[in-house]
């Protein structure tokens, strides 16, 4: 007869709680590296690159917004711009005086004019807000608006850097290169390409 003390004890069955196994797996992930676009004109996992007049048209985009704030009063409020009638505007100032531009932005870009406060009635004052982080500022808004001199030469650095665009030099001249470089992403292949432009600049703007 076997003693109590001669009785092997029994195993004790191990527990996983495999819910907070997952929750732990989770916590040592890495951050994912996608870049979400805050704005539906600009593409995905690509900083400071956007969606061409016809793919916003093929996505139902005819407009887009942006927060402007007047310079008086200092009211906010979202403008909103028609993009194929203020896209034409500024291909048509960029045939006049192209050719004039020699690589360099006119004092139209460097000191833009800007709508009237529907609030104060304060002329020339509704400024766009520019976020103050660079990967949250809306390119396209500044661009169909003529008001990308109102960036700092750091901001149109950045643009400049994740575009593959010449980033040195004075900053009418990297204004340049950010006007003809988010033009040439909204209408590709044509005469906004900067190289194309140079080979052809002695005819006339396409």
């Amino acid at each position: 007869m076997k003693t109590a003390s001669s009785v092997p004890p029994k195993k004790r069955r191990r527990v996983i709680n495999r819910s907070n196994k997952a929750d732990n797996s989770n916590d040592n992930e890495a951050p994912s590296n996608n870049h979400q676009p805050l704005f539906p004109w600009a593409k995905p996992n690509r900083v400071a690159e956007h969606y061409s007049l016809a793919e916003l048209a093929a996505r139902g985009i005819r407009t887009v917004e942006g927060e402007v704030q007047c310079k008086r009063c200092d009211a906010r409020t979202t403008l909103s711009l028609d993009v194929e009638s203020k896209f034409d505007a500024l291909r048509e100032f960029i045939a006049r005086n192209v050719q004039a531009m020699d690589d360099r932005a006119p004092e139209e870009w460097k000191d833009p004019a800007l709508p009237d406060c529907g609030r104060c009635g304060q002329r020339n004052s509704l400024r766009p807000v520019v976020a103050a982080e660079k990967e949250r500022i809306n390119w396209v808004f500044l661009l169909l608006g003529q008001t990308l001199g109102l960036c700092t030469l750091e901001q149109l650095k950045h643009f400049c850097a994740h575009t593959n665009q010449h980033r040195t030099g004075a900053k009418d001249r990297v204004l340049y290169s950010t006007y003809m470089e988010l033009c040439n992403q909204l209408c590709p292949g044509g005469p906004f390409d900067m190289a194309f432009e140079r080979r052809n600049r002695a005819r006339p703007f396409a």
